[in-house]
């Protein structure tokens, strides 16, 4: 029994949602790829594709066994590029996901520049602020801001990040500057999703409940809001760096930081990582300061 029979021909499908395009993509038949498939499904006695006059999907069933599939396939096809020599050279599409402010700040940008080097990638990017479960969805790379829940995923880090608490000079002239955190009770805060703000002091972190009248989940709101006078806000200093060097926001205690957390690039670790992946990690790592 070939076991690998009918299986290049389904993932093609899989991808395309067409027999005829995967036809086209392998260079055989349509009636070649239907054949493989539906050998396929009754070697497995599984259905994995439902047909229709109008389009092909994927069945529960299909879907898992697709996943598989098309890890099994990327690591035949890495291991025959290592053989011919091409295991240096990044190749192939690169599945990823990453936050939404951070990912279009400083993630794709450099995508973008990892492409313009190496012209044989292509890239597939999900940019949310949901964590993603790398192997459920196929990813090869994920971007993590801060501490890392524990998994079997690897992690290599990248950058960091610190926080700071800021306000515009016309609100610290009105309501006056806070010298510790625990005046912060005296002033309005602008918060995130959170209403704790992290704070360190001789060793020890501290989170502190503040006052707030404005809560959002967009840091870009909470920095337009700080500009204008509303209150105190504390956020990741990509967001505010540029704001306090031109003196359009005041940082106040600073000597209260928490420590600087780290940005991760995590990947599964259920095979090799492929050139691809470990050139664009080194990548983010060298214009991202790790």
């Amino acid at each position: 029994m070939d076991v690998w029979e009918g299986v290049s021909e389904f993932v093609a499908v899989a991808e395309l949602g067409s027999f005829t395009a995967a036809g086209n993509k392998l260079g055989v038949s349509v009636a070649q790829v239907s054949r493989q498939v539906s050998k396929l499904e009754k070697r497995l006695s599984t259905q994995l594709l439902y047909r229709t006059t109008r389009k092909v999907s994927l069945s529960a069933e299909g879907e898992a066994y697709y996943q598989r599939c098309r890890r099994v396939l990327a690591d035949l096809l890495e291991a025959e590029r290592a053989l011919g020599n091409l295991k240096n050279t990044p190749q192939g599409t690169i599945k990823l996901t990453a936050p939404v402010m951070y990912g279009e700040t400083f993630i794709m940008p450099l995508v973008h520049d990892f492409m313009g080097q190496h012209p044989a990638i292509e890239v597939v990017s999900d940019l949310t602020n949901q964590s993603l479960d790398l192997i459920e969805g196929g990813y090869d790379l994920a971007i993590r801001l801060g501490k890392l829940k524990d998994s079997t995923l690897m992690a290599a880090p990248i950058s960091q990040r610190s926080y700071r608490v800021c306000a515009s000079p016309a609100y610290l002239k009105r309501y006056g500057t806070p010298h510790a955190f625990t005046e912060l009770s005296k002033h309005n805060c602008l918060v995130g999703q959170h209403g704790y703000w992290k704070f360190e002091n001789a060793g020890k972190e501290h989170s502190v409940k503040v006052t707030a009248n404005l809560s959002c989940n967009s840091g870009y709101s909470l920095v337009d809001a700080a500009l204008k006078g509303i209150g105190i806000v504390q956020l990741p200093n990509y967001y505010v760096d540029a704001y306090i060097e031109q003196g359009h926001l005041v940082e106040v205690m600073a000597q209260y930081a928490s420590a600087a957390e780290t940005i991760w690039a995590v990947y599964p670790n259920n095979r090799h990582l492929s050139a691809k992946i470990r050139q664009l990690v080194d990548f983010f790592k060298l214009e991202l300061g790790a």
